[in-house]
């Protein structure tokens, strides 16, 4: 996510199913549990079983209140035996649920879809849940994190996700931990242009509708799936560097053009390539919808950003950056949500160096440096951040902070050899601090345990590294 918007709001685990062993199928049916316990997003996420995919089929028919009827089918694989299992799904009315073609039993708990199959399922099993449902999704207004989710717009819906909203949408294991490969079959009214993750593999008119069909084939959390439905003048091509580009603007933003958004993202994505590793997804692009929020999103393949940002480079180099650190290699829990912005924010600081368009990154550091009684940024720790500051300075901008006050330590050499490591080795997968800190130490050689204390853990400014 932008770090604007903190002015605005002051391993994953391989596809396929694996084999299964005779103790496993003797092994007594259990009930997956019904979150994964991480604090920051309480009640997210279940236990018992790893998507591999979504398939989502959406008629949407936008209105006041946009129109939703939908079918998710869920591709998952049972890490436990399973006679019962949960999906986080917001309001929306559940007609019919199947697993592998049969008739399911459900019920429905505040934000809990709990799905019994006709018999139960064997750890290793691979099965599909397929969920009908309908309704009018509801965007959530959470007094911490702001408004985010499904959100109507003048023409169409737009959906900003993170860290809670995928599920105010679609059936699923919704955090960041199970990650899975994701197809949009999207139909809207003649007229609309509806746009995903991924790549477009068709769009067809019939009658008063049209259907666009897009598929993302790497891993992708469920926060950063997106569906953006409206009128767009849209730009495809390829960056120098030869990776797919789609930029979409609604007409109505004066700001910017798709010429411009295009442009921009060919040019931070061949150059962040160069310095943070291969781009990690097959197509990349952007979204400037006609709306009022406070935040640009690094949506997987397509950021979305707001009329305000536009495809002001800053805050493209920064959500781009987020293709390597976020999208790929993804967060395990939001504690660690500063392995995205930190490093996010460090990019658009050398973005801003690189281009002249901005401070040099020393004198990001500086100025930041100086504020010695802005307890946003030294009174929280970095790396555990607490929920109401998962947006915060302390996770943008003391986050490259550290990222800086390392390079310092270890030279640029080793700095950024670190970052190509971490993108190459934990690519399309989760990560956690500790391996980052156990990365930054095989790499430089150093034993960084106190610095990364201070920097990340510390509730006060360092004053020594």
């Amino acid at each position: 996510m932008s770090a604007l918007l903190v002015g605005a709001l002051t391993a994953c685990s391989p596809h396929g199913g694996s084999a299964r062993s005779s103790a496993a199928a003797s092994a007594p049916p259990a009930v997956g549990a019904t979150s994964v316990g991480d604090s920051y997003v309480p009640g997210d996420g279940n236990g018992g079983y790893d998507v591999q995919h979504y398939a989502l089929d959406l008629r949407i028919t936008p209105k006041g209140t946009p129109e939703l009827a939908g079918t998710a089918t869920v591709t998952a694989v049972a890490t436990s035996p399973l006679s019962r299992f949960d999906l986080d799904l917001t309001g929306l009315t559940v007609s019919e649920v199947t697993v592998d073609g049969r008739t399911a039993s459900y019920s429905r708990t505040g934000s809990e879809l709990a799905v019994t199959p006709a018999t139960p399922i064997a750890r290793g099993g691979r099965f599909a849940v397929r969920i009908r449902y309908s309704g009018n999704p509801g965007q959530v207004d959470d007094p911490a994190l702001g408004r985010y989710g499904w959100i109507s717009t003048s023409d169409g819906v737009f959906t900003g996700d993170e860290p809670s909203g995928a599920h105010t949408w679609f059936p699923s294991n919704d955090h960041p931990a199970d990650k899975a490969s994701f197809d949009f079959r999207l139909t809207v009214p003649r007229g609309l242009t509806a746009i995903a993750n991924g790549i477009q593999t068709k769009a067809a008119t019939s009658g008063n509708s049209t259907t666009y069909t897009w598929r993302e084939d790497a891993p992708m959390a469920t926060y950063l799936a997106m569906v953006d439905v409206g009128r767009f003048k849209v730009r495809t091509g390829r960056t120098p560097g030869g990776v797919p580009v789609y930029a979409a603007v609604d007409p109505a933003v004066t700001t910017t053009t798709a010429d411009k958004l295009y442009t921009t993202t060919a040019q931070v994505v061949d150059a962040w390539s160069k310095l943070f590793g291969p781009y990690p997804f097959a197509s990349t692009g952007g979204v400037i919808d006609d709306l009022r929020v406070g935040f640009a999103l690094e949506t997987q393949t397509k950021p979305e950003y707001n009329p305000t940002m536009g495809a002001d480079p800053t805050t493209v180099a920064h959500e781009l950056a987020h293709q390597w650190f976020g999208d790929s290699v993804t967060i395990t829990r939001w504690s660690d949500i500063w392995l995205n912005e930190g490093f996010a924010t460090y990019a658009e600081w050398l973005w801003g160096e690189r281009t002249g368009t901005g401070p040099s990154v020393q004198t990001q550091f500086d100025q930041r440096y100086r504020q010695v009684d802005s307890p946003d940024l030294w009174s929280v720790p970095t790396a555990a951040p607490g929920r109401s500051q998962l947006f915060g300075r302390a996770v943008y901008e003391r986050g490259g902070m550290t990222l800086h006050a390392l390079r310092q330590k270890v030279g640029d050499a080793k700095f950024f050899a670190i970052l190509r490591a971490w993108t190459s080795e934990h690519r399309h997968g989760n990560a956690t601090t500790p391996q980052f800190i156990a990365l930054a130490e095989k790499v430089s050689g150093k034993d960084l345990g106190r610095f990364f204390q201070v920097w990340l853990y510390g509730k006060t400014r360092p004053t020594s590294w």
